[in-house]
Order: C-alpha cells, then structure tokens, then sequence
C-alpha cells in the first residue's frame, strides 16, 4: 500500500477507511471466506468495548539516589537537590517528579535506554560550592548539545573568568543561573 498524502486529517481518515473497505474483500490463501466475512464471524465472540477510560501514565516509586536522579525502568532523571520525592509520573511525552503534592523537576521523556537526563538547574546549588566541576559537567554537555547553553552563555562566562578570575568568574555565573533559574532568565527555565 502507497504512503498515503492528504490535505487534512479528514482526508487521511476517508482514504484509511477506504483502504480497510478494500482489505475486507481480500482472500488469504488457504482460507475459505474473505477477511470481512471472518471479521464478522469473529466479532460475535469478542467482548464489547470498554466504556471507561484507562490511565495513560505509569505512577511509580522510586528513590533519590547519590547523585540526585530517580530510575524510573532505565533511565536517571535529575532531580533537585534536597526536594523529598513522594512519585514519579511516567507519562507518554513527560517525567515529572512531585514532592508534597508540587511539581519540582519535569523532563521530557527518553525513550533510549540506560541513559542519564541532567537538567543544570538542578545541580546549581552543589556547584556553587565546587564551581570548579562546572565545566566538565554532564549536566552542562547536555544543556548544549540540547540548546540551552547559547554561545553567549560562554562568551559571558570567559569575561566573568577574565575580570574576576576562573574560579570566582565561574562562581559569578553559576550565580547567575541561579538568578535566571529564579527570575526565568534567558535560557534557564522553560
């Protein structure tokens, strides 16, 4: 069957309905009817269909480990540090964590497997006490490869580095996330 093209989802669902229509009155060999007339047949024993809705995300309770992430199946989430975890909500397109019924870390959902989702926001306050791991940090490597590190973001850190030194330079722009991340600056919250 062609991939199908049409101007709206309408369209797309006339041509699917069509198509199925077509399929009914096919022969599979050794068989003897056409699917339609077993679909019938078949549709007598089956059971009716559910009224009720079903849950679409998956609630689970998982830990806070060493490093401030939640396993949720195979991945590490990050979450921030010192935020009492009550559940994970694993939903088809986000990860959120909630601790006392509010929400304090949302991810988008990875559907890789055995990989680490690290939000920067989340280890500001750990690296304002080693300013020094900032910049070989996973967490830093994934917010560029993400996009969330624009190329300002380096040129202001190196003029903090040159008027104030690396470390204290580096320490100013860690205080400087956590003032966007407060204040939704540029870059940092979503």
């Amino acid at each position: 069957m062609p991939i199908p093209q049409a101007k709206n989802l309408e369209e797309l669902n006339e041509q699917l309905r069509s198509y199925c229509q077509q399929d009914e009155q096919r022969r599979i060999a050794g068989k003897p009817m056409p699917v339609g007339e077993a679909m019938r047949i078949e549709r007598e024993h089956l059971l009716p269909m559910t009224v009720e809705g079903f849950e679409l995300a998956e609630t689970s309770f998982p830990t806070v480990d060493g490093k401030g992430c939640v396993k949720v199946r195979t991945n590490f989430y990050s979450t921030p540090c010192g935020q009492g975890l009550t559940h994970k909500r694993s939903c088809c397109r986000r990860m959120s964590r909630s601790a006392e019924r509010q929400c304090v870390a949302r991810h988008e959902r990875s559907f890789g497997r055995y990989e680490q989702v690290l939000d920067l926001e989340h280890y500001l306050d750990v690296l304002e006490k080693k300013p020094g791991a900032l910049a070989g940090s996973s967490p830093l490597r994934q917010w560029r490869e993400r996009g969330r590190w624009p190329e300002s973001f380096d040129q202001l850190w190196l003029s903090l580095q040159e008027r104030h030194g690396k470390h204290s330079g580096t320490r100013e722009m860690i205080e400087l996330l956590t003032l966007g991340k407060r204040y939704g600056g540029i870059g940092c919250s979503r």
